[in-house]
C-alpha cells in the first residue's frame, strides 16, 4: 500500500472517531440541557413540569400549532409528544380547540401559565448567552460556526431519512 494511501485511511479513521465523538457530544449536550433546565425549575419551585414540557412551552412560544406542526417544524423531538400535550392541557398550561376545517386535527396554544414557563425558559436562556459571552467560552463567530456546521449535518441526516424511503 502506497504512503498516500496509508495516510488516506488514517485520515479516515480519525474523522470518524471525530464524528463519533460529535455525535456522543451532542447527546450527552441534550440531556445535559434537560438537566439544566429541570434544575431551574426547581430552583423556582415549579416541580409539576418536567424539562421537556418546559422546552416544548418554549419552542411553541406565541404560536398555535397542530401537534404534526410540532415535529415538522423541529418544536418537538420526542415520540410522545400526544402525551405531554394532554398533560400540559390538563394542567393549563396549553389551550386545545379542534381545526374548524380538519375536526380531526387539534390546534395548540400558551395559556398565561405557559407563557409564563416559557419566559423562565427565555430567561434561563438569556443568562446562559450573556455567561458564555461574557466568560469567553464562546462568541459570536463561534456560535455562528457551530450552528452552521450542525445545520449541514441536519440536512444530510435529513436527506438520508427520505432516501430510505
Amino acid at each position: 500500500m502506497s504512503m498516500e494511501m496509508q495516510l488516506a485511511r488514517v485520515n479516515h479513521k480519525g474523522f470518524i472517531a471525530g464524528y463519533l465523538e460529535a455525535l456522543a457530544l451532542v447527546e450527552r449536550l441534550h440531556r445535559l440541557l434537560l438537566d439544566v433546565v429541570k434544575d431551574e425549575f426547581e430552583r423556582v419551585g415549579v416541580l409539576e413540569i418536567n424539562a421537556v414540557q418546559a422546552l416544548l412551552l418554549f419552542n411553541i412560544g406565541d404560536n398555535e400549532v397542530t401537534a404534526g406542526e410540532l415535529k415538522s417544524r423541529g418544536y418537538y423531538q420526542g415520540s410522545n409528544v400526544s402525551y405531554n400535550l394532554k398533560k400540559l392541557v390538563e394542567m393549563g398550561y396549553m389551550h386545545h380547540q379542534r381545526c374548524e376545517i380538519d375536526r380531526r386535527s387539534v390546534r395548540v396554544r400558551l395559556t398565561q401559565q405557559g407563557r409564563e414557563i416559557r419566559d423562565v425558559v427565555a430567561k434561563l436562556f438569556e443568562r446562559h448567552a450573556e455567561g458564555l459571552e461574557s466568560k469567553g467560552v464562546i462568541g459570536p463567530e463561534g456560535i455562528e460556526d457551530i450552528t452552521s456546521s450542525l445545520k449541514r449535518v441536519e440536512r444530510y441526516w435529513t436527506d438520508q431519512i427520505r432516501y430510505i424511503y
